[in-house]
């Protein structure tokens, strides 16, 4: 196996997104285009994108990572409007889409324009919530699109499964389908909700941290084969798992949870970028092979679809939205009003990603009696238009389009306010807990180091308040901000002396390192404060 263009695609699309955080474009964004322009690089390595790497090796991962990092009672508090776009907008997208392609492609039977109605259907929302971040979405918007992108990819997936088997020739029936859906929506929920114990208790149980983060990496794999093994839905099965466990993050001890942020986002960070610019690199392989259908007439269809595909959410997101506050009274009493911005955001940020083209790249090149599939480089392509065109139309207008609606953004005051307060009650439970302990002899402290765990407690106490307060009007800084960067100056300090302590042989290496950690975990500290 040649290692080399590994090498090159894990390189080169870490540095590209590395770029992108220092340019107002999304980095997705950027790593598709410059996907296109090297896919033109003469001697640059064929990247074809292989379903049977993407799906059981990166989507686990990606989905797991997005899972541990979603709230669960915000998603259950939107259970309703994630549930109709996970489920009913990938169905109707599915057969909209396919019916679509149906009709303006001649000769495309519409099993398999099903089929690519099953590809095209699910929105891959890492690009939207990227953008959300940044300019700051009401949380409820991001939930629903974090929501939606958790649970999607297992509806296209088996509506997937279901078009191809009428496609191929395998005799398809419409409670066969029913059944198969059922089979893998449960069974994939089922499969989480049996592993999600066992798995926590482990995390628990296990004293090494560096056990405990082997555990982490194998968690998303181990989830989503298993599920897949009894033919159900291992993405279900992977969110399943990582919400439960995000959800019980606190149990873990603090030295694994330190380590498991590092490793995931690291993990993340090079998966995302990789991803992204495969896509982009797919450029010549989809163009291979169109044969008759190059040119204009490949490029009318890729239009005429790009339209029906982001017309089709809107068509699906406005009724979602306010039929049930007509037909529900109890709706209408517990919910605000909402308005048609939030709605038309949940629209537009429907863009299209790796997931899609993984499942394309799965067609087969031959149907059950030998013959070839109908049209799959046509499919191939038009799943690659769809995808880039609502990467960079949709992408590139949605920061934008965001900022012209004015839609009410994250209370920074409030959230700190409340920040405070928690932080507040949780001292006073610490400062009475402290109390209770020192009372007893055998914990018996001298007063100074009893006194240190006092200013411990009341600096963490009061660094939230500080970043309320004033701004020094020479530095721009608020009070946690200068106490944070002195606090790095001091450990810099510090640092210069051990290292020259060890260049003159003072100290060994072996103690560096240990007096180094110490500082490496206060400056972490600091920073935290500092950023948060």
């Amino acid at each position: 196996m040649d290692v080399l263009p590994l090498l090159l695609l894990v390189a080169g699309s870490a540095a590209v997104a590395g770029a992108a955080r220092r340019t107002p474009v999304p980095p997705p964004l950027l790593l598709v285009a410059a996907g296109l322009a090297v896919s033109y690089v003469p001697g640059v390595p064929e990247y074809a994108l292989d379903p049977h790497v993407v799906l059981p090796l990166i989507l686990p991962p990606l989905l797991y990572t997005a899972a541990t990092e979603s709230s669960y009672l915000d998603l259950r508090a939107q259970l309703r409007p994630v549930a109709l776009l996970s489920v009913g907008y990938v169905l109707f997208a599915t057969l909209v889409v396919g019916w679509a392609a149906y009709l303006i492609v001649p000769g495309l039977p519409l099993t398999a324009a099903l089929v690519l109605g099953a590809v095209v259907a699910p929105p891959d929302a890492v690009a939207a919530t990227a953008v959300a971040r940044r300019v700051g979405l009401p949380s409820r918007v991001t939930t629903i699109l974090q929501g939606e992108s958790l649970v999607n990819d297992a509806t296209a997936i088996t509506a997937y499964r279901v078009a191809l088997a009428a496609a191929v020739g395998e005799g398809a029936t419409w409670a066969g389908a029913i059944g198969e859906f059922v089979l893998a929506a449960f069974g994939g929920i089922a499969v989480g909700l049996l592993l999600m114990v066992p798995i926590q208790w482990l995390r628990t149980h296990l004293k090494e941290a560096l056990l405990q983060n082997t555990l982490s990496l194998l968690i998303p794999f181990v989830a989503y084969g298993l599920a897949e093994w009894v033919h159900a839905s291992g993405v279900l099965a992977v969110v399943v798992v990582g919400l439960y466990l995000g959800f019980r993050n606190w149990q873990v001890d603090f030295a694994t949870r330190l380590q498991e942020e590092a490793v995931w986002k690291m993990v993340g960070f090079l998966l995302e970028s990789a991803v992204f610019a495969l896509i982009g690199l797919q450029l010549q392989v989809v163009l291979r092979g169109l044969g008759e259908n190059e040119g204009t007439r490949a490029a009318w269809y890729a239009a005429v679809l790009f339209v029906v595909v982001v017309a089709a959410r809107f068509v699906w997101v406005y009724p979602a939205t306010f039929l049930p506050r007509l037909l529900s009274r109890r709706i209408r009493e517990r919910e605000e009003n909402p308005t048609w911005k939030a709605p038309f955001i949940v629209g537009w940020a429907g863009m299209r990603g790796v997931v899609s083209l993984a499942i394309a790249f799965s067609i087969p090149v031959t149907v059950n009696g030998g013959g070839p599939f109908p049209e799959r480089n046509l499919l191939l392509f038009l799943t690659f238009t769809t995808v880039i065109g609502t990467l960079v139309l949709q992408g590139l207008t949605l920061p934008p389009l965001i900022r012209l609606l004015r839609l009410p953004r994250r209370d920074a005051q409030a959230e700190t306010l409340a920040e405070a307060n928690a932080q507040a009650q949780a001292s006073r439970a610490a400062d009475a807990r402290l109390d209770e302990l020192l009372a007893d002899e055998r914990n018996a402290l001298p007063p100074p180091l009893a006194d240190r765990l006092r200013s411990v407690l009341e600096r963490r106490r009061n660094a939230v308040w500080e970043r309320l307060g004033s701004v020094n009007p020479l530095t721009g800084e608020t009070a946690a901000d200068t106490y944070g960067r002195l606090s790095r100056e001091m450990i810099g300090a510090e640092r210069a002396v051990f290292v020259r302590l060890r260049d003159g042989r003072y100290i060994d290496d072996e103690m560096l390192r240990t007096l180094l950690r110490r500082l490496d975990l206060e400056e972490a500290a600091a920073y935290r404060e500092s950023e948060e």
